[in-house]
């Protein structure tokens, strides 16, 4: 029963904050690109697409995680994104670049606190993406104990 609770609590508290992130992207472009900009990781002629078209991936992959949609690859795409955000922020920090984070709202400057708060993203991502080898190799810890094991995993 508690795994069906992480599996479930992972799913839709990552699928909210993804099609809420990509929601506030879609719905202001504009601030969404001076955030883009403020990075200075790309060069300016990608800047207006990455910003009209990376929100609605954002609306696809909350979309994928809360419907269960072949939910291994999503969240492989889920924790592969946001380690890219990960290394895209802490990298931005470490040149010393006062920029926008742009990944909830348009008012939060990039920090060791959001660094920290996407790299705690990443571990219900891990969870959905490696949960059934998690629980194999659980229940052969225990079953090696002659405690009882865990239910199958279910997709």
């Amino acid at each position: 029963m508690a795994w069906r609770i992480l599996h479930w609590a992972c799913r839709v508290l990552l699928g909210a904050l993804f099609l809420y992130s990509g929601y506030i992207k879609i719905a202001q472009p504009l601030q969404f690109a001076a955030a883009v900009a403020g990075y200075q990781a790309v060069p300016e002629t990608w800047i207006w697409p990455i910003a009209q078209y990376f929100p609605w991936l954002e609306v696809v992959l909350g979309i994928g995680l809360l419907a269960g949609w072949r939910l291994r690859l999503v969240a492989g795409a889920t924790a592969g994104l946001l380690l890219f955000f990960t290394v895209l922020l802490t990298v931005t920090w470490l040149r010393g670049i006062q920029a926008n984070c742009g990944c909830f709202s348009f008012d939060d400057p990039i920090s060791p606190a959001t660094i920290a708060r996407d790299s705690l993203l990443l571990v219900p991502a891990l969870y959905l993406l490696l949960e059934r080898r998690l629980k194999k190799a659980l229940a052969g810890a225990t079953a090696k104990r002659g405690a009882p094991t865990p239910p199958a995993p279910t997709a």
